[in-house]
Formats: C-alpha cells, sequence, structure tokens
C-alpha cells in the first residue's frame, strides 16, 4: 500500500461519512488508477462501505435525526436491489456493466450541479 493508496481510501471515506458517494471516488481510482476489474473494484467498494455505514449509524443516531420509519422501507428496497443486482451479474457482460456504472455517474453527476435544491 503506498501513500496514493492511503490518500484514496482517506478521501473516500471522507465523501462517504457526508453522504455525498463515496463510492464513486474509490471504484474510479480502484479501476483506472489500480487496474482493477469493474466487478472486482465494486466488491471491494462495497466491503469498504460497511465500517462507513456503522460509523454513520451511529454518529446520527446519537444526533437523533434518523427516522427509523422511512429507514426501514429503504432497507428494504435495498436489499431487493441487492439481490436483483446479484441475479443480473452474472447475466450482464462486465463491459455493459462498466457503462452502465458510468452513465450513474455522469445522471448523478448532473442531478448533482443542475437540479432544484428546496429551500429549508
Amino acid at each position: 500500500m503506498n501513500f496514493l493508496d492511503i490518500l484514496a481510501v482517506v478521501l473516500s471515506a471522507a465523501v462517504s461519512a457526508m453522504g455525498l458517494g463515496g463510492g464513486g471516488v474509490l471504484i474510479l481510482y480502484l479501476t483506472f488508477v489500480r487496474d482493477i476489474p469493474q466487478l472486482e473494484a465494486q466488491g471491494i467498494n462495497l466491503l469498504f462501505f460497511i465500517p462507513c455505514a456503522i460509523t454513520a449509524i451511529f454518529v446520527y443516531a446519537k444526533r437523533k435525526v434518523l427516522h427509523f420509519k422511512i429507514i426501514l422501507p429503504m432497507m428494504l428496497g435495498g436489499l431487493a436491489g441487492v439481490a436483483a443486482g446479484s441475479f443480473l451479474l452474472y447475466k450482464i457482460d462486465t463491459k455493459y456493466i462498466s457503462m452502465l456504472f458510468a452513465c450513474f455517474l455522469i445522471i448523478v453527476g448532473g442531478f448533482s450541479l443542475f437540479g432544484k435544491t428546496k429551500k429549508a
């Protein structure tokens, strides 16, 4: 592990902790800089996400900003998405998965840059 690896992990963790999609940073680093195949990079990202998510849960629970009536349906939807993704993973060529991920990042980035924000 070199300095660039550590920097990528710290940046990904910081961005993840803020809820800004640190997985995108980590996957891009692993695929472009470390030349790790897309599916392996996504697997590493999922493993990396677990401690970040657990830490975020404790922080937000301590601040009392978690709404459990909203969280449960989202968790169930997430689990359904994981099941569907796991099933489709072996049916779709990795080339198309990489293209889908790139399109997803472009769309999310577009919404972040040009989307309307709600006033508090």
